[in-house]
């Protein structure tokens, strides 16, 4: 029990405090310094003081032994130093705040407080928590659930108060004794003393579990059932600590193996932002050289068909390359069989929305259509409806290229055979609703209104003309 709990006491300290403060602003205005507005008035200290026992009275002995910096700010706030006691009472949530995420998971903390590989990769130990700013800590705090959406919106506003109203910074601010045992209080309610809930715990179990021991088919199945309960901002969480210990160069071959049964069971949880966010991460490791992270996460997106999340440098030069390696199925001999792998691939890499840098735009719509014309003498039937879906998803952009395909030589002379010429009309009918502009639609008519066969298309002056218009150059 604090002996500031009587009143008595309270007095006296109080009278104490007075007699101090005469002497030493005596001493001050002696040497030529200011005195006024210095310390704050007594009746702010006194509400302090007669306010203290409430605030302080969730805090059980062990955790009052280490309040340290909670200890200064009563001995400046009494003195009247109000901006400095608001410093150490952040000082005190800060230190907290930092103990807390080292007992609970230092690296699922970082993983989630440091998206960025470059700088993640120098963070280990809890020491290094003092090169997290105080607004990510925060952050990510609230994101692991050590922090509750309403705590961390109070925590933020004190963080604001003591960027603005403390001694950290020169300002002109004033702070009332009631305010500063509210940020006392909120601080203890919020960090010091609050619960984990059960997410946040059973959050911490699987971390630890996934770490300890190759988990079983019971385990998988209760952790899937458990995803359920997440909302999504703790999903996106736990995702980004499963991707961490996946990429991390030192996860043992058990420990990848776990978060490889658990990574398609959670990415159903995950939002389109999320997913994003990994790819960025991916192409940030292809950035800094970190080879072995890249395929690493590489590998978990290939394990849930991510591939169209990655950034757009990044599946520019994939697509490329699906492209040219479907090409050279397409053109080998037993390409009926050899197809369907890499269109596949191709397919994971464009994604359900058909999205297709701009860079090999061209080289994909032509490809495409090349492929689903067919080699001539059969389709590839496993493949066929994968390069329908394909053609289904082409933007306006890839359609109006598609249907300029007849002028590329090799597409003119494929069209030649019977099965291509079929195959052909099946094309004009997928690109007629894509095709919007004036130009494209008048060129579709003369190509569907042809009387020869489609591979004349490319001899016929009027037809080459409107599909490739001279270009008007400006007047010097």
């Amino acid at each position: 029990m604090s002996e500031l709990e009587h009143p008595a006491d309270t007095g006296a300290l109080v009278a104490g405090l007075e007699r101090f403060e005469n002497a030493l602003l005596a001493n001050i205005e002696a040497v030529g310094l200011p005195t006024n507005g210095v310390l704050v008035e007594m009746t702010q200290r006194r509400r302090v003081l007669a306010n203290l026992d409430g605030a302080l009275d969730r805090l059980g002995d062990a955790e009052r032994a280490r309040s340290y910096y909670i200890s200064k700010m009563i001995a400046v706030a009494a003195a009247g130093l109000f901006d400095a006691a608001l410093n150490y009472l952040w000082d005190e949530t800060i230190a907290e705040l930092r103990r807390r995420v080292a007992d609970y998971d230092l690296s699922y903390f970082f993983d989630v407080a440091v998206p960025a590989p470059e700088k993640r990769k120098h963070l280990s130990n809890a020491h290094d928590l003092a090169l997290v700013q105080d607004i990510d800590l925060l952050r990510a705090a609230r994101d692991i659930g050590l922090l509750s959406d309403i705590g961390h919106a109070q925590l933020d506003g004190v963080r604001y108060m003591r960027n603005h109203a403390s001694a950290a910074h020169p300002n002109q601010a004033e702070i009332s004794g009631l305010q500063l045992v509210t940020w006392l209080e909120t601080c203890i309610l919020q960090v010091i003393t609050l619960p984990l809930d059960t997410v946040t715990a059973e959050t911490g179990k699987l971390l630890r579990n996934i770490k300890q021991q190759r988990l079983s088919a019971d385990e998988v199945a209760a952790t899937s059932a458990f995803f359920d309960q997440l909302p999504g901002d703790r999903a996106h969480a736990l995702a980004a600590g499963l991707f961490g210990i996946y990429t991390n160069p030192s996860t043992t071959p058990d420990i990848a193996d776990n978060v490889r049964t658990l990574w398609p069971e959670l990415w159903p949880y995950m939002s389109d932002d999320t997913r994003y966010g990994f790819g960025v991460r991916i192409g940030r490791f292809v950035a800094n050289a970190d080879l072995a992270q890249s395929a690493r996460g590489r590998q978990l997106f290939d394990l849930v068909d991510g591939a169209s999340y990655l950034p757009e440098p990044v599946r520019a030069a994939e697509i490329d390359m699906a492209l040219g390696a479907l090409l050279e199925a397409h053109h080998g001999w037993n390409n009926f069989s050899t197809e369907p792998g890499p269109a596949r691939q191709l397919e994971a890499l464009v994604g359900d929305l058909g999205l297709v840098p701009l860079p090999v735009s061209t080289k994909y719509a032509k490809a495409l259509v090349e492929v689903f014309l067919s080699n001539g003498s059969g389709v590839s039937w496993e493949a066929d409806p994968i390069y329908r879906r394909l053609l289904e998803r082409l933007d306006t952009r890839q359609a109006r290229l598609a249907l300029r395909a007849f002028t590329d030589q090799t597409i003119s002379s494929r069209l030649q055979t019977t099965v291509a010429q079929g195959k052909w009309q099946e094309l004009l009918t997928l690109l007629e609703p894509k095709l919007t502009r004036r130009e494209d639609r008048d060129l579709f008519d003369a190509v569907r209104e042809f009387p020869g066969r489609p591979h004349e298309l490319r001899s016929n002056v009027r037809i080459m003309q409107m599909a490739n218009p001279p270009q008007v150059r400006p007047k010097p």
